[in-house]
């Protein structure tokens, strides 16, 4: 058994039952990728039903990953990219978006999903510098101490870390603000995270938790909603970069987007000072 056997290993996930909905895949189905079972599908067009601005939201937030991607890889001349929770491969891939800028790109992928990294792993078999790793975020520990992380990106250079959709999966029970501080305290000054979250839906609150009742049910994971500002205090020590804490689609949009009704998904980039110790303090 070889040492990212080990590292994997140790998660102890079930044996993938087709008909548990997952969701990385049900995430897959709402942007109109393959990579899903027929029980993804149907936990997701009831939620697609439920709250017809969801989908919306799914793609906005989709669309604002790779927006932030080129700005970093364009703009911030950054090379290595941290994925967390990163799902299924579909249109728009890190990598894909940080190499029309720099062929040179490091990019990391995690998630927990089995079936996730495997259709990852499948797609990056001819890709330089480009690896899924089989982990889970919460383990900020586990995941930085991956062999094939630390066999791809430069720890002591700046990094972008992404968490894409993936922290309202985290109940304030497992400390949501400690992992992000993990992950940024790990990382280099002058590193980036990035990060969108889910958030209340102001004009329909009891549609919506009729929604989440029934995908929490079907999927068995948790699905907490947070109020931006609660997300704005997880980045207290960190800069937040123009235009600020903004729903997804109003993020640096392209030219002539067309706007469509979404829901209430906030995005932010964020930079880790060049100055100053991990403690606060300045030197």
């Amino acid at each position: 058994m070889d040492e990212i056997d080990v590292a994997e290993l140790a998660l102890s996930l079930p044996d993938i039952d087709p008909s548990q909905p997952s969701p990385a895949r049900i995430y897959d189905f709402w942007l109109g990728g393959s990579q899903n079972f027929e029980a993804d599908r149907e936990a997701g067009r009831r939620a697609a039903e439920a709250m017809p601005t969801l989908v919306g939201a799914i793609r906005a937030n989709r669309a604002f990953l790779g927006r932030v991607v080129r700005r970093l890889a364009e703009s911030e001349g950054i090379s290595q990219f941290l994925d967390l929770g990163s799902g299924v491969p579909t249109v728009g891939n890190v990598h894909e978006v940080a190499m029309e800028t720099n062929p040179e790109a490091r990019v990391v992928y995690v998630d927990v999903d089995q079936v996730a990294i495997a259709h990852a792993r499948a797609l990056l078999t001819d890709v330089p510098n480009t690896v899924a790793i089989l982990a889970d975020l919460r383990r900020p520990e586990s995941v930085l101490a991956h062999p094939l992380l630390q066999q791809t990106l430069d720890m002591s250079q700046p990094i972008a870390v992404l968490m894409n959709a993936v922290l309202h999966f985290v109940p304030d029970s497992e400390n949501p603000a400690g992992i992000v501080a993990a992950y940024v305290a790990a990382t280099a000054p002058g590193s980036y995270l990035a990060l969108s979250h889910a958030a209340p839906d102001l004009a329909h609150p009891g549609e919506q938790q009729q929604m989440l009742d029934d995908y929490q049910r079907s999927t068995r994971v948790p699905f907490i909603n947070r109020e931006p500002e609660v997300v704005a205090g997880w980045l207290a020590d960190l800069e937040i970069q123009p235009p600020g804490l903004v729903t997804v689609d109003q993020w640096e949009p392209e030219p002539n987007a067309t706007e469509t009704p979404i829901l209430r998904t906030y995005g932010v980039l964020a930079r880790k000072p060049l100055s100053g110790h991990e403690d606060g303090s300045t030197g």
